[in-house]
């Protein structure tokens, strides 16, 4: 039994640990005593919570003068510990750098991870297309070299003019480093200051008549001013910030934080971890234990005060922090947010788009989609594809031989193929999906529903027909024309696509075989 009654009402950290003494979670908190109590009065905990509880076997505090004191120390001990149900902050993705190294001819290339002393580091570039063009930029513009070991002579990069060839001594150690300097102040996001000097070069080459210098750093100019553009974020300050926004899906929150930098937004990066109490403050204190902290942070909602002094402890001065309710901040966070559906629940959102867009009662998260295939009128075969979730769930694929229609008919095929899927799943005590799409018309429609209704099942029905791409509904006389840069139409013909493809690699198959059993049979006959 766990006695409460001695802990201390200090500001302090708790270390929860299991019957092996293994610790398991770190927390802190203002009033330790307070704290700790609540988790075994309260009653309406989240999942993650409640099994943290349940193994619980022991409580040690550790107790400061001051909340900020604990916040500083509670992230050395998740770091010492790694807790289990502490938030494990791994990037959802491995990002890129670009590095600078520091040898006397520096070499430009790009990273996965970081090493203090060994390189200057800029990023984590989250695109690796975004990262590419930089990086040939930076070449082709300063003619910095990219090679691992420095060869005896020139490459092929210095006869394509995009490095200097230092190998050979084409070029002195301080020109170089002035090159690797504008770089540096490239990637820094200082174009402006970079294009500034830049120009004042142009007109001092161009009174000298070195036209031929003149022209080099016209050109540098050009790119630079082109990469500007790429990267730019319009900002009326030219100040540092964090914009971190998050939304929590299926008790999993998905978080990002874009970094921007003197007005440029200079990475993106993303979290995925479970849901549970004071997450928020959690993240935020192990994120910033090996970052400087920006001059200003834009959230969706307030931190407490403790926190803000964390940060300003971190930084050496004060950190703002914005919760924007309207205006250009707003906008950012606002941006971020789209941004978090678009990278992590673009699937969800089709499905919940799908089903307002349709009036369906539930969400169609598992849709079923027949298509009937016949090449130039020969025999006809049908093809059922299974989405769960917004994705193809390609093991429930189903192929089917017609067996009780003599020719072409589209719509008595459609009805025997669906007949057959749900009387099996009948009889099989199987789930039956949220939704079935036919590819056709109203014909083909009307046969699948009555397929349905002789089985005596409930199921959402409706036919999308290719022409116009028009969407039927049972007990509505016209077809819906749905909004064609929408999420719901394209997740439609997304899946009667799919089942269109999948149908006629099954037809090709046949006629294959076909084609190989005539043709031995031939070779066979005298």
């Amino acid at each position: 039994m766990i006695d409460l009654t001695t802990l201390s009402d200090n500001p302090g950290c708790y270390l929860f640990s299991d019957e092996t003494g293994t610790v398991i979670y770190v927390g802190k908190a203002k009033n330790v005593k307070k704290r700790v109590t609540s988790y075994f009065q309260k009653t309406d905990h989240d999942p993650k919570t409640r099994n943290l509880i349940a193994r619980i076997s022991s409580v040690s505090v550790m107790v400061t003068n001051t909340e900020t004191e604990a916040l500083l120390l509670e992230n050395n001990l998740i770091k010492k510990h790694q807790p289990k149900y502490n938030i494990d902050l791994k990037d959802a993705k491995r990002f890129a750098y670009i590095e600078l190294t520091r040898e006397p001819f520096p070499r430009i290339g790009f990273a996965r991870r970081t090493s203090s002393g060994e390189a200057i580091y800029f990023g984590p570039f989250v695109s690796a297309a975004e990262r590419d063009a930089i990086l040939r930029v930076i070449k082709r513009t300063f003619c910095l070299r990219s090679c691992k070991k420095m060869p005896k002579r020139a490459c092929l990069r210095y006869h394509m003019k995009s490095c200097s060839a230092p190998c050979i001594g084409l070029i002195s150690e301080n020109d170089y480093h002035i090159q690797v300097e504008r770089a540096t102040a490239l990637l820094k996001g200082k174009s402006s200051e970079l294009l500034a000097l830049l120009r004042k070069g142009i007109a001092e080459c161009s009174a000298a008549q070195d036209y031929e210098r003149a022209l080099v750093l016209r050109n540098q100019m050009t790119a630079i001013e082109h990469l500007a553009e790429r990267q730019h974020v319009e900002r009326p300050k030219e100040t540092d910030q964090d914009i971190i926004g998050y939304t929590i899906a299926h008790d999993t929150v998905f978080l990002m934080v874009f970094s921007i930098e003197k007005g440029l937004l200079t990475g993106k990066q993303e979290y995925v971890f479970d849901n549970r109490e004071d997450f928020f403050e959690e993240f935020l204190v192990q994120y910033y234990a090996d970052r400087l902290p920006p001059a200003e942070l834009i959230l969706s909602h307030e931190v407490d005060e403790a926190l803000a002094g964390y940060l300003e402890e971190k930084k050496g001065k004060r950190v703002q922090v914005t919760v924007p309710r309207i205006g250009e901040k707003k906008k950012l966070l606002d941006l971020v947010e789209k941004n978090i559906d678009q990278a992590f629940l673009k699937n969800e959102l089709k499905v919940k788009d799908l089903q307002v867009t349709l009036n369906l009662a539930d969400e169609p998260d598992v849709i079923e989609c027949f298509d009937i295939s016949h090449l130039s009128g020969t025999a006809m075969v049908g093809s059922m594809v299974q989405f769960r979730n917004g994705m193809p769930d390609k093991k429930n694929y189903r192929r089917f031989k017609i067996k009780t229609i003599e020719g072409i008919d589209d719509v008595a095929s459609i009805a025997e193929i669906v007949k057959r899927r749900y009387h099996r799943l009948v009889e099989e005590n199987s789930n039956l999906p949220d939704l079935i799409i036919i590819d056709g018309g109203k014909g083909q429609l009307s046969a699948a529903l009555e397929a349905v209704q002789d089985l005596d099942l409930v199921i959402p029905v409706i036919a999308l027909a290719k022409r116009e791409e028009e969407v039927y509904l049972p007990g509505e006389m016209l077809p819906r024309r749905l909004d064609p840069k929408g999420m719901a139409l394209r997740y439609l013909q997304e899946i009667r696509d799919e089942a269109h493809r999948f149908a006629i690699a099954y037809h090709r198959l046949l006629r294959s075989k076909k084609l190989s059993g005539e043709h031995a049979r031939s070779n066979r006959s005298p």
